[in-house]
């Protein structure tokens, strides 16, 4: 039977990489949502009026919104599909992405209900990251520690026995 921590990876990495294949494909179709879609429109061209440098790098609305959203989509297949460290990868870059959408939704001044799902995304992100590097206990070695330790002496064994001068 799989351990609670491997329940806990898979069923975020499912539920993550959906959401953000779902997020990132809005961004990048008006297919699923049409309403949904223009209000990214919208809110990207916010953004880039806000942020004077990205003009001047040449980054425009659409260029963010979608390469934000090819991201999303790539990163999210990734933490759906892919087993192993690059789920790590695909979830710190999302990790980053929700921290600039953060950053974006900020600068604008959005209310916190135009941005809450990013702050909540974004703790179960880092919950995951977290919860996918953690060393694994090693239940087998705390099971053997007993028996190594009746080998061993015990701290008060090696002690030398006598009296302590202090002056």
């Amino acid at each position: 039977m799989a351990s609670p921590r491997t329940v806990t990876i898979v069923a975020l990495s499912v539920a993550l990489g959906l959401f953000f294949v779902f997020m990132g494909t809005i961004k990048l179709t008006p297919r699923l949502s049409k309403d949904a879609y223009n209000e990214m429109k919208r809110a990207y061209k916010s953004y880039v009026r806000a942020l004077p440098l990205l003009k001047k790098m040449g980054i425009n609305s659409i260029l963010l919104r979608k390469s934000i959203g090819a991201l999303e989509v790539a990163c999210g297949i990734v933490m759906t599909l892919v087993p192993g460290r690059p789920k790590d990868v695909a979830n710190f870059f999302l990790l980053l992405l929700v921290l600039a959408v953060l950053f974006f939704h900020q600068l604008v001044g959005d209310p916190l209900k135009r941005y809450a799902h990013a702050l909540v995304f974004g703790i179960l992100l880092t919950c995951r990251l977290l919860i996918a590097r953690k060393p694994e206990d090693r239940s087998s070695e705390k099971k053997a520690l007993p028996e190594s330790a009746e080998e061993q002496p015990s701290l008060y064994e090696k002690a030398p026995q006598g009296k302590v001068k202090v002056s």
